[in-house]
């Protein structure tokens, strides 16, 4: 049975889903299901075993694996699919990586957003695009207010400056081929914080990092311990992000772009999160590793007073509820091989129901 959320905007829509197979997709496909959406992928292999993708073991959403730098491939789905709905996931995400193969991180998030967009131009089908991007968009600043969607684009790594590249591309595909009167698409952007949750065995990622260090029994070396981050689950910005494309749906005037982080709480320093996470492996050994690494922003903060206020979106669960979830969905599934993110997104879903959401309905 279809959840009655978002009103009801997902219930038989066609939706694609860009990037399915990672972390965040495979978690934002768990719930698009839920709402009654007839859901596609386009995306590569997941780059990890396990894979969440693989764990959840869905057999009725269509499964395009193609390389977005395809720019043939990907207008012959979209043709064949015309979607109502795109949800633009798929990326080269990890800022080591992107030090190593600077090339292909652009290609995939510059080149990749604008073989989609061009397809996109082409599919009168589709009404809303959310492009997800990261909140690394940004020139860094130490203002304590956190970043604004109005603050400058940057980005010291290539990861960074791939992200902060495709949200120009979006503006301007959005001002150059969708702002007539009459276009059929309406475009958006997501910044998101760092997200944490089960299902993530990402290289170089803190939780995963700290996932494989007690399970294997060795100590957990984590780098610029001292680096402030906004950490969330994931299921948080995957509520903003549905609840953008509800009122996308709606309006035209909620395009541009949209902070989603957590409160001021869940902003808390790398080695403080690995504390407070490694807790629950009491036998777990936590070093500094003080060998030289990449440049990485010391601070990150968003200001989500936009999407608080226009969207009446807010996170659900504290930095003790995100941790303690994220922890017993590795625990049960390290003793038991059970998946329990369907459980987890109804815990999600009841708690906000609890708090009055305007998206719950």
């Amino acid at each position: 049975m279809a959840l009655s959320l978002f009103g009801g905007v997902y219930a038989g829509r066609r939706v694609l889903v860009t990037g399915h197979t990672g972390f965040k997709g495979s978690w934002l496909v768990l719930w698009l299901r839920q709402l009654g959406a007839t859901v596609s992928g386009l995306a590569l292999d997941p780059d990890t075993q396990p894979s969440h993708w693989s764990l959840l073991d869905f057999d009725d959403v269509a499964d395009y694996r193609l390389d977005l730098r395809n720019a043939i491939a990907v207008g012959q789905v979209l043709d064949t699919l015309q979607p109502e709905v795109v949800f633009h996931l798929a990326a080269q995400p990890l800022v080591r990586r992107s030090y190593r193969a600077p090339a292909e991180t652009f290609a995939s998030n510059v080149t990749g957003l604008v073989n989609l967009l061009d397809a996109i131009r082409g599919c009168p089908s589709v009404r809303v695009l959310v492009n997800a991007t990261t909140d690394k968009v940004y020139a860094e600043h130490d203002a304590p207010g956190g970043y604004l969607e109005t603050d400058p684009l940057g980005g010291h790594d290539p990861y960074s400056a791939s992200k902060a590249c495709a949200e120009l591309v979006t503006d301007c595909y959005r001002k150059s081929f969708f702002n007539a009167a009459d276009a059929s698409t309406r475009i958006a952007s997501a910044r998101a914080g760092n997200v944490i949750g089960g299902g993530d065995w990402a290289e170089d990622r803190l939780v995963p990092d700290i996932v494989r260090a007690a399970d294997a029994g060795h100590a957990l070396r984590i780098r610029n311990p001292s680096a402030v981050r906004p950490w969330q689950h994931v299921l948080e910005p995957l509520s903003g992000y549905l609840r953008l494309a509800q009122m996308l749906w709606q309006d035209r005037d909620f395009e541009g772009a949209w902070n989603f982080g957590p409160r001021a709480e869940g902003e808390t320093s790398v080695a403080a999160l690995a504390a407070q996470l490694g807790a629950s492996w009491p036998a777990l050994r936590i070093e500094h590793d003080a060998d030289a690494h990449p440049h990485e922003a010391a601070v990150l903060r968003l200001n989500c007073e936009k999407a608080c206020t226009q969207l009446a979106w807010q996170p659900v669960w504290d930095l003790a509820t995100t941790l303690a979830r994220t922890a017993d969905w590795y625990r049960q599934f390290h003793a038991s091989g059970q998946v329990q993110s369907a459980g987890d997104l109804a815990a999600y879903i009841d708690d906000a129901r609890r708090q009055g959401l305007a998206w719950v309905g």
